[in-house]
C-alpha cells in the first residue's frame, strides 16, 4: 500500500491526543490501545480492505468485529477479535475497514490507518 501523503491535521491529533507523553515503545503501543479501547464501539461490522500475512482474511470479505485483542498481543501492532464465518480470529486493526459504525470508530480506525500506513511503529 502506497504511503499517504501527510495529513497535518491527523499528526497534530494523533500526536496530541494518542501518543502525548509516551515516550518510549511500550507506551506508544499502551497509549494507542487506550485510545482505541475508548473510542471503539463494539460490536461493528467491517469489510476487508487488503490482505496481510499475519491474518487469514481476504479483500472483500466481511466481519464482524468484536473486540480489541488482549493487551499484551497489542504491543506489537493492534489486533481486533473478529467474527468470521463461524469462527473467531484475531485480525490486525490495518486491515479492518468499518461499515455502518459511529463517528468515533471510523475515525480512531481511520488514524490508526494512517499511523500504520505511514509507517510509523510503537
Amino acid at each position: 500500500m502506497a504511503k499517504p501523503r501527510i495529513d497535518a491535521k491527523r499528526e497534530h491529533r494523533i500526536e496530541m491526543e494518542v501518543v502525548v507523553d509516551a515516550y518510549t515503545e511500550e507506551e506508544r503501543a499502551m497509549s494507542w490501545y487506550c485510545y482505541l479501547e475508548e473510542q471503539l464501539s463494539f460490536p461493528f461490522e467491517a469489510g476487508i480492505r487488503q490482505a496481510m500475512a499475519s491474518s487469514p482474511l481476504h479483500p472483500g470479505e466481511h466481519v464482524s468485529v468484536t473486540g480489541l485483542a488482549h493487551e499484551d498481543l497489542c504491543r506489537v501492532g493492534i489486533f481486533v477479535w473478529a467474527r468470521w464465518g463461524q469462527r473467531d480470529v484475531v485480525a490486525p486493526l490495518a486491515q479492518i475497514v468499518p461499515v455502518n459504525s459511529d463517528k468515533p470508530t471510523r475515525l480512531a480506525v481511520a488514524d490508526w490507518h494512517y499511523w500504520h500506513d505511514q509507517g510509523y511503529a510503537f
